[in-house]
């Protein structure tokens, strides 16, 4: 017999290809609209994430979950009404949530895991594909905390270690680190912000516009006044290649 190329029979059956999953659907609730409408253009225009309600306090985010049934719930902190920290208990009962906020405050943090969230990611610590994949280990019961939050959680539990835990002085003489300790300690966020090149004020005051506040507002929390606020917010529009404050909040919390 001769060899040669055999061709597959009527009677051979391959498996067919694994069918695609559904895109998890998901609820963004955040009283900010710059950030909703970011993390809606962000997460509704990929196959496997999709947003089906936005809600701007924890009572509306309790009835669109209700109404929509999400695999998760993205949840801010502070809102106007009912906060998140107070929806959290009854929006666990629906759907897995994932706090996804501004606020990494040692007790916030703290409360928002024990109230039931399944992860906290604070923003400007992660990159789109890092917050796709925690929200589909979220999903599936595998909690997410970026550093900021993580830092929060450690140093309460250094406060609470009992005295004989905590490491005593070797020496009265001072250790020294090879390296610099500027090159050692990163701040919150810096991998992502590092590239705008903001001053330690610009900052500060890009932080406060993000968060919603006015000029007078940012002024007075500064110590400093509206003229200077001015000032600082033209240099910041500059290097972040803005020219409204709502696109340079968005770039500034990663979700333009």
């Amino acid at each position: 017999m001769r060899g040669g190329p055999v061709r597959p029979s009527e009677n051979d059956h391959f498996p067919p290809s694994a069918p695609t999953p559904p895109p998890l659907r998901l609820l963004v609730a955040d009283d900010n609209p710059v950030v909703r409408a970011g993390l809606t253009a962000l997460l509704s225009g990929r196959p496997d994430t999709t947003v089906v309600a936005q809600a701007t306090d924890g009572r509306e985010a309790y009835e669109a979950a209700l109404r929509h049934r999400p695999d998760v719930v993205l949840l801010d902190v502070r809102m106007p009404g009912v906060d998140g920290i107070s929806a959290l208990p009854h929006l666990v009962r629906l759907a897995p949530v994932m706090m996804l906020t501004y606020s990494h405050e040692t007790e916030t943090v703290r409360e928002a895991l024990r109230l039931g969230a399944g992860g906290y990611l604070v923003h400007g610590e992660f990159t789109t594909e890092q917050l796709v994949r925690a929200v589909r280990d979220v999903r599936e019961g595998r909690p997410h905390v970026t550093p900021g939050a993580a830092r929060a959680l450690l140093t309460e539990l250094r406060e609470d270690a009992p005295a004989h835990t905590k490491p005593q002085p070797l020496s009265t003489e001072p250790i020294f680190s090879p390296h610099p300790l500027s090159q050692l300690q990163r701040p919150v966020g810096q991998s992502f912000r590092s590239g705008f090149r903001l001053s330690t004020r610009e900052a500060e005051i890009m932080d406060l516009i993000a968060s919603g506040m006015t000029n007078q507002q940012i002024a007075d929390a500064c110590f400093i006044s509206e003229k200077t606020v001015k000032n600082h917010i033209n240099r910041i529009f500059a290097k972040l290649h803005s020219t409204t404050r709502s696109q340079a909040a968005a770039k500034w919390l990663g979700v333009a």
